[in-house]
C-alpha cells in the first residue's frame, strides 16, 4: 500500500483597510525571509504568481508607496502540511510591490516586520524606578504587541526614552542579560542565556535534518524541513551522526525560511548559539 503525499500548505493573508483577503492553493507561491532575535526587523519577500488580473491590480494598487491611504497593510504568512495543519511564518507590512517579467507574471512583495509603528514618535519615562517587566508592558503598547516576558525581572532607574516606538526594543537590549526582540506580533523579553520555554526542535536525519550542521563563529548554522515548532529564540537540540562534534543544544538567534508549493524548498535555515552546560 502506498504512502500518500503529505500535502504542503501555504497561505497568505493581506489586510488592507481592515478587509482580509486570503490566497492560497491553487497559486504559485514562494517565499523567502529572515527571523533575529534582536531589534532588527524580521523581514520577507513573497512571490505569487500568475493572479487573475483584477486580484494583481488590487494588490499592485493598494501596497504601492505611492497610495496616499497611509494605513497598515499587513501580511500573515502560514505554511505547514495537511497533517498538523498550518502554523503562522511571518507578520509584517508591506513596504513596496511590484511585478515579475513574464511569461510568469508574479506580484512581489516585500515585507518589515513593525515597519507602520515606526512612524509613531513618541516620548516615555519612567521617575525614579520602575521593574523591566512594566516597562517591557510599557513598550508591547506602545508597538501593539503582545508580551511574553521569561526573563529575570529588575529594576530600572530613570527609564528614559525619545523617538520612534519600535526603537525602544533596542534600547531594552542594553539593559544587560536580556535579549529582546519583536517576533510577528510578540515583544519576547528573555534572559539572554536562556531559549523560550517549552520551543525545542529535535534536529536529526530522521526528522527532517537537511545535509550536515555547519559550525559558525557563534555556533551552527542548520538546515531542515519546516515543522510548526520552530521559532526564533527557542532551542534546537541538535544530533548528527556524520559530525557528532556539532551534537549538543543551541538557542535560535537567526532563523531562515525558504518555502514554495511547487518548488523543493521547504525548510528553514537556523543559526543558532550554544548553551553553555555549566
Amino acid at each position: 500500500m502506498m504512502n500518500s503525499i503529505d500535502q504542503r500548505i501555504i497561505n497568505v493573508s493581506i489586510q488592507v483597510n481592515g478587509v482580509t483577503k486570503i490566497y492560497g492553493y491553487p497559486l504559485m507561491i514562494r517565499a523567502t525571509g529572515t527571523k533575529y532575535a534582536n531589534a532588527l526587523q524580521n523581514e520577507a519577500e513573497i512571490i505569487l504568481t500568475n493572479l487573475d488580473r483584477e486580484t494583481q491590480d488590487y494588490i499592485l494598487t493598494e501596497t504601492s508607496p505611492y497610495n496616499l491611504n497611509r494605513t497598515s497593510k499587513q501580511v500573515t504568512l502560514s505554511a505547514g502540511r495537511q497533517s498538523y495543519g498550518a502554523a503562522t511564518i511571518y507578520i509584517g507590512n508591506i513596504i513596496v510591490s511590484r511585478v515579475t517579467q513574464p511569461p510568469d507574471i508574479g506580484v512581489v512583495l516585500k515585507c518589515l516586520t513593525g515597519n507602520f509603528i515606526k512612524g509613531n514618535i513618541l516620548s516615555r519615562n519612567q521617575p525614579g524606578q520602575a521593574t523591566l517587566k512594566q516597562i517591557a508592558s510599557q513598550i508591547a503598547q506602545d508597538t501593539n504587541t503582545l508580551l511574553n516576558f521569561q526573563a529575570t525581572d529588575k529594576n530600572i532607574s530613570n527609564y528614559n526614552f525619545a523617538g520612534a516606538s519600535s526603537n525602544q526594543v533596542a534600547l531594552l537590549n542594553t539593559f544587560g542579560g536580556i535579549n529582546a526582540f519583536i517576533d510577528d506580533n510578540t515583544l519576547v523579553v528573555k534572559n539572554s542565556g536562556n531559549a523560550l520555554k517549552g520551543k525545542v526542535k529535535i534536529v536529526n536525519a530522521t526528522t527532517g535534518m537537511i545535509g550536515i550542521p555547519e559550525f559558525t563563529e557563534w555556533g551552527i548554522k542548520v538546515k531542515f524541513l519546516l515543522d510548526n515548532q520552530t521559532t526564533i529564540g527557542g532551542a534546537i537540540q541538535l544530533t548528527s551522526q556524520e559530525y557528532p562534534a556539532a551534537n549538543g543544544t543551541y538557542i535560535i538567534y537567526k532563523l531562515g525560511f525558504d518555502i514554495a508549493t511547487r518548488d523543493t524548498p521547504f525548510y528553514y535555515i537556523a543559526e543558532a548559539r550554544r548553551i553553555s552546560s555549566s
